[in-house]
């Protein structure tokens, strides 16, 4: 039989999981601040004008090209107005905690399967800190 059957115990606990995470008050205002976000066409642009431009100087860094002192004010500039921005700003910390929430989750997951039982805080703590990937090291390809 295969875990990835129509439906086995793991994937019902899985949804209830999901349930919970959907039903979850903290997780909902973080959707709203980015559902905010994506409604409010003058923080968008604002948000990609100064996510293109990062992203311009990164790729001159990046060929040896060296930035000039003005060149960087003017996106520091713009990426503190940026943050100045109410609704840029929840965005940008909503992203952060859905983001962290993500991983969290995944490494929980993802530990469990490797451990073959439910990770104390000692296994978690190893998987921050140490290894290849958080994992503990052993070759998993990562350039890290």
């Amino acid at each position: 039989m295969s875990i990835t059957a129509e439906e086995t115990a793991v994937l019902a606990k899985t949804r209830e999981l999901c349930a919970e995470i959907a039903n979850d008050p903290t997780v909902k205002s973080l959707q709203e601040s980015v559902e905010t976000f994506l409604n409010d066409d003058s923080a968008r642009l604002q948000y990609q004008s100064v996510h293109e431009r990062g992203e311009e100087l990164h790729q001159k860094q990046h060929a040896g090209i060296q930035l000039g002192a003005a060149e960087i004010r003017e996106f520091e500039a713009a990426r503190d107005a940026l943050l100045e921005n109410e609704v840029a700003r929840g965005f940008l910390e909503a992203q952060e905690q859905l983001t962290k929430l993500q991983k969290q989750i995944s490494k929980y997951v993802g530990l469990t399967l490797e451990l073959g039982r439910v990770p104390t805080d000692e296994d978690l703590a190893e998987a921050e800190g140490g290894g290849c990937c958080g994992g503990g090291g052993g070759g998993c390809g990562c350039s890290h």
